[in-house]
């Protein structure tokens, strides 16, 4: 065999073993796209999964890629408003993410978030991200702010608890040492042992109304709910203050409305206007007039009672049905006002499907506005006051 052509056919199969490498590459490079390709459908195909089950989820849940893009989220989460233009858009919230996305472990936090772009109150919020995939992590959101709220109104109860009951009781401690001391002197033994009844009947007075109130806090407060005579309900409630507001010279005009019924438990509703009379009698000047009217149109009952005293500015209402709230410090020492009364009437009406509100003037007196369902029998048509 000449040279040239041993020179020719090794050429020949350097060409070809280059040719055979050349597809072996090629063949490797599809098959990794192909593999990419089937990644990504399967990606795909999980993120429309978990947009469908999103559905179904009443807590704040979203599904986000590195890029901070929503891939899914709950309507509770949209609620929140917190995602804009479909990205994660709180700063709190993206440091999550990237934590999670980085770390590769679950994240737990708790964070506050603005309710809104434009809100300037914010919420409590308890965030768990988690990484789903190498561009998928997971949150779930829960609004922990009446959780907080709870907490706040459990931590003041016991703190206005512990003020209240110090006072009768320092109060007591100090006459019965005062007793001792006078022991020799009837009139002043008299004196402190009338003192010492009254603080004692504050301390059951406040007792009672904690308990009372502790009560209808609970989930079964009322339970039998009768159908009751609106005016005998207001007559009842009135009656229990007749002989105090004669002794003050104030006059309780009492209106009757035909024959007015609600579902209710005639004691508490009774209980819960007596308050309201009891309030008006107290904060009404000497020689005055309460007024206690019924109304009712379109199955709605509305209770009002009037008074002349010494009204209550934009803020003292807005806070009036506050536990231990009072207006006026003084007189509520005086008369032996505890700050629980409206709180209970609140309660109450809350507790029969009703609401409570106030109107209120400085200088002008008040009128608290009890309002309830109707009770109609079947087929009974609706009255018009």
């Amino acid at each position: 065999m000449s040279v040239p052509l041993v020179v020719l056919l090794i050429v020949l199969g350097a060409i070809a073993g280059a040719m055979v490498c050349a597809l072996v590459v090629w063949a490797l490079q599809m098959r990794s796209r192909q593999a990419r390709g089937s990644r990504d459908d399967e990606s795909d195909s999980l993120t429309w999964g978990i947009v469908d089950t999103f559905a179904t989820i009443d807590i704040p849940t979203v599904l986000v890629d590195a890029q901070m893009n929503v891939k899914a989220a709950s309507e509770a989460a949209l609620s929140l408003a917190m995602l804009g233009a479909g990205r994660v858009s709180a700063p709190e919230l993206v440091s999550i993410v990237k934590e999670a996305f980085s770390s590769g472990e679950a994240v737990a936090r708790d964070i506050e978030l603005a309710r809104g772009p434009f809100a300037e109150t914010t919420i409590a919020v308890e965030v768990r991200a988690a990484r789903m995939s190498n561009n998928l992590v997971l949150i779930f959101m829960a609004d922990r702010s009446e959780y907080q709220r709870l907490e706040e109104v459990r931590r003041d109860f016991i703190a206005n608890i512990s003020h209240e009951l110090k006072t009768p009781i320092g109060a007591i401690s100090l006459l019965a040492e005062a007793l001792i001391e006078a022991s020799d002197d009837p009139e002043m033994v008299r004196k402190f042992s009338l003192k010492l009844g009254g603080e004692a009947e504050r301390l059951a007075g406040i007792t009672r109304e904690i308990i009372e109130l502790s009560r209808l806090q609970a989930d079964d407060a009322i339970t039998e709910f009768v159908a009751v005579d609106m005016n005998s309900v207001v007559a009842q409630a009135v009656d229990q203050h007749r002989i105090f507001a004669a002794s003050k010279g104030i006059d309780i005009v009492a209106g009757k409305n035909g024959q007015v019924r609600v579902l209710a438990d005639e004691s508490r509703l009774v209980l819960a206007i007596s308050n309201l009379v009891s309030n008006a009698v107290q904060y009404s000047p000497d020689g005055s007039r309460v007024g206690v009217g019924i109304t009712h149109t379109e199955g709605q009952v509305e209770i009002s009672v009037t008074d002349q005293g010494i009204g209550m500015t934009k803020e003292e209402s807005e806070r009036v049905f506050e536990r231990f709230y009072r207006t006026d410090q003084a007189r509520s020492r005086t008369t032996g006002g505890t700050g629980l009364g409206l709180s209970i009437v609140k309660h109450i009406v809350a507790n029969h499907g009703g609401d409570i509100r106030v109107w209120t003037q400085p200088g002008s007196g008040s009128t608290f506005t009890i309002r309830l369902p109707e009770f109609l029998e079947a087929g009974e048509e609706q009255s018009v006051a």
